[in-house]
């Protein structure tokens, strides 16, 4: 993605597509777009789904799995839990950015102020 592409795209619209592809999406508009909303809400999505890439890590035959194969069961319900948590957080995300609203993520919005170098407003 180019400067560009960014650049043709709406604040609102590049905002709501940073959620779109989790942490990745959120990394590609923090590195092409310098708008402070799009660049908040890019970071937002590195720091949510970022953390919760590492928990599908953490409860998946990755790590967990390995030593504790008797918990599978209780593993996999968790990370079910973490997979349903990434789908209903990028869809009420991106409706949120989609319409304007700067929506801060309690305990994620002030790291994502730090990595967007923006100020809560």
């Amino acid at each position: 993605m180019s400067a560009q592409v960014s650049a043709h795209l709406s604040e609102n619209a590049a905002a709501a597509l940073s959620y779109l592809f989790g942490w990745v999406s959120g990394f590609l508009f923090l590195l092409v777009d310098k708008r402070p909303f799009v660049r908040y809400h890019a970071a937002q999505s590195v720091v949510v789904f970022g953390t919760l890439s590492v928990l599908l890590l953490i409860f998946g035959d990755f790590f967990l799995g390995t030593f504790l194969p008797q918990a599978g069961g209780a593993l996999l319900l968790m990370r079910r839990v973490v997979e349903l948590v990434w789908l209903v957080a990028a869809v009420v995300l991106m409706l949120k950015a989609s319409s304007g609203e700067r929506y801060r993520v309690p305990l994620v919005a002030s790291h994502a102020d730090q990595a967007a170098g923006t100020k809560r407003s």
